[in-house]
């Protein structure tokens, strides 16, 4: 599986993003492939250059299909209006997303002395 990552970064104007964003929800949630979605808000930063107060993920089989939905006309609207409501202050990459849960993860973990 592959995911089209935003990071957000923090903004000066979150009301009117977060007025927007529902926008953009339903322009990428048509874009064709995309399996499923996930936004994380940001409650604490930590550590780094770059403050990001959101991260959402889009999730398609492929990276092809990840590539194929952006060039949509769903695909193309969407990444205007991401960088109207963020100023451009976001960060978009792909990934390969790989994912395990934590009883198959324990099967092939050496017992452990407490």
């Amino acid at each position: 599986m592959h995911k089209l990552v935003i990071l957000i970064e923090m903004l000066e104007n979150w009301q009117e993003f977060e007025s927007r964003w529902p926008e953009f929800l339903h322009l990428v949630e048509i874009l064709p492939g995309l399996q499923r979605e996930a936004t994380s808000r940001v409650e604490h930063f930590l550590y780094g250059n770059t403050p990001v107060a959101q991260m959402h993920e889009l999730f398609f089989k492929t990276q092809a299909e990840a590539e194929q939905a952006l060039m949509t006309p769903a695909g193309q609207a969407a990444g205007r209006l991401l960088q109207q409501i963020t100023g451009g202050r976001l960060l978009l990459f792909f990934a390969e997303h790989k994912e395990d849960d934590l009883e198959n993860i324990r099967k092939f973990m050496p017992p452990t002395e407490v």
